[in-house]
């Protein structure tokens, strides 16, 4: 019997399919590279999607809908968010107009005035000698006191380590040493010695050369603060009055688009978010303009008058010392003048603050605005004119020889003195700057209270112009479901 061969390879079991034949590997051929595999697609951004759907939505009406009322609630809001914050910023600068910047320049001139005057009632007192009177020496602590007063608030108000603190200590430190000065002299005055003069003109000179001139420096820094907030108060808010023109503009294209597209002449959504736009437009524009032109009132006729009066005071201050000094030294300290002439130095200083005091009382006039302004200007005026004529007559009874007679005539021992012009003179320049004052505040005031109500007035607005815009949006929408 003949059997089959055995194959040493016996087909897989249970298998119906018959084998294929292995294909053998075919041999490359040298400089062939392998074919490379092709690289996953790159995964988009979300940003991207983002802009394809938009796209997308911008080919068909309701997504071009969608996207112009997201633009009109985008446009007013900001409109009013840049409004409530510009207008919050000129609130909060003309406050500090009124509240924080004029009363501390106000102070600062405060502070010279009652250094100048202190130092005028010290050499008073030191000339009348015996005969000082106590109004003299009270006179002469209330304006140290005020004066130290005055210091404590500008310190408390004033930022650490600016020129201002610098000032404010360094006159601080003098103030004492000055007070030493002033009562060593007294005490040899009364004792009849004449280094009191010396002391004397050393306080003086350490007041003229050094604690004025800080003085008046402090004064000019609070007023730069001053003319600072004034600038953020008054400035024009761009921004805001950009944005609502644009955001008005941009309704009424929404609107003509809707007439055009459905022949409807009103949308009632687009139509109160573009009634309440220009609400706030026109309240801006209006509040603005009306609180400039109190600020502008308030400085034209508040602080440049009160500024030519505190000048005023000074030069008369600085006269009534100088008249006094010339007595005290007798002719000790001289100058040369531009034609060559050497005169006393404090007759000269006399000459030139009593002239000074002229200008500023001519500004003064001026600048007054109503005749509860002027008078005690004209007042003052007329009061400088008797003095330099009383003056002129000390000053020829000391030059002949007469010095007794000069002083009393400067001191008020003797019929119509001088002293009785130096005082009323300050009286009258004291009402005026109380009733320069009360302009100030009333003028600045009305501007400020222009704009009360404007920031908080025009988010709310906005936020109802925007839901407006969405709901007139809205209303077109639907038609579309």
């Amino acid at each position: 019997m003949t059997q089959a061969p055995k194959s040493s390879t016996a087909p897989p079991p249970h298998s119906g399919l018959p084998t294929l034949p292995a294909v053998p590997p075919q041999p490359t051929s040298p400089g062939t590279a392998p074919t490379p595999l092709s690289p996953p697609e790159a995964r988009r951004t979300a940003f991207a999607e983002g802009v394809d759907r938009l796209r997308a939505a911008a080919t068909t009406e309701p997504g071009r809908l969608r996207i112009i009322g997201a633009l009109l609630a985008l446009l007013v809001v900001a409109f009013g968010a840049v409004t409530a914050w510009q207008m919050t910023d000129r609130a909060a600068a003309a406050d500090d107009v009124i509240n924080s910047s004029q009363p501390l320049s106000s102070d600062a001139a405060a502070i010279y005035r009652s250094l100048a005057d202190a130092n005028t009632a010290a050499t008073s007192g030191y000339l009348a000698g015996q005969q000082e009177t106590p109004t003299n020496r009270r006179r002469y602590a209330e304006d140290i006191h005020t004066a130290a007063d005055k210091l404590v608030t500008a310190a408390a108000n004033s930022e650490p380590g600016s020129p201002s603190a610098d000032l404010i200590a360094q006159i601080n430190k003098l103030l004492p040493e000055y007070e030493g000065l002033v009562e060593t002299a007294r005490a040899n005055n009364r004792q009849g010695y004449p280094v009191g003069g010396a002391y004397l003109r050393a306080a003086n000179e350490m007041m003229q050369q050094q604690m004025l001139p800080k003085a008046e420096n402090l004064y000019q820094t609070e007023n730069r603060r001053l003319r600072s907030d004034y600038a953020d108060a008054k400035s024009f808010p761009w921004p805001a009055l950009a944005l609502g023109v644009l955001a008005l503009a941009a309704l009424a294209w929404a609107q003509r688009r809707n007439y055009l597209r459905t022949n409807r002449v009103l949308n009632h959504g687009l139509v109160a978010a573009t009634a309440t736009a220009t609400i706030v437009l026109l309240w801006l524009v209006a509040g603005h303009t009306i609180a400039r032109a109190g600020l502008n009132d308030s400085y034209d006729h508040g602080v440049r008058s009160l500024n030519v009066l505190h000048d005023a005071r000074i030069a008369s201050l600085t006269a009534r010392s100088d008249e006094n000094l010339a007595l005290v030294r007798r002719g000790a300290d001289t100058k040369e003048l531009a034609d060559g002439r050497i005169v006393d130095a404090y007759n000269a200083g006399y000459d030139e603050q009593i002239a000074a005091l002229g200008e500023a009382l001519t500004q003064a006039g001026a600048l007054a605005d109503d005749d509860t302004g002027r008078k005690p200007v004209q007042d003052a005026n007329g009061y400088m004119k008797v003095w330099k004529e009383r003056h002129e007559v000390a000053r020829e009874e000391n030059d002949s020889g007469d010095y007794q007679k000069a002083r009393d005539k400067v001191i008020g021992a003797a019929e119509e003195p001088t002293s009785e012009c130096f005082d009323s003179v300050d009286k009258a320049l004291a009402t005026a700057l109380s009733h320069e004052q009360n302009e100030f505040k009333q003028a600045a005031s009305d501007g400020r209270d222009a704009l009360t109500g404007l920031p908080v007035g025009a988010a709310v607005l906005a936020v109802l112009g925007a839901a407006g815009a969405v709901l007139g949006i809205g209303r077109r929408l639907s038609e579309y479901r």
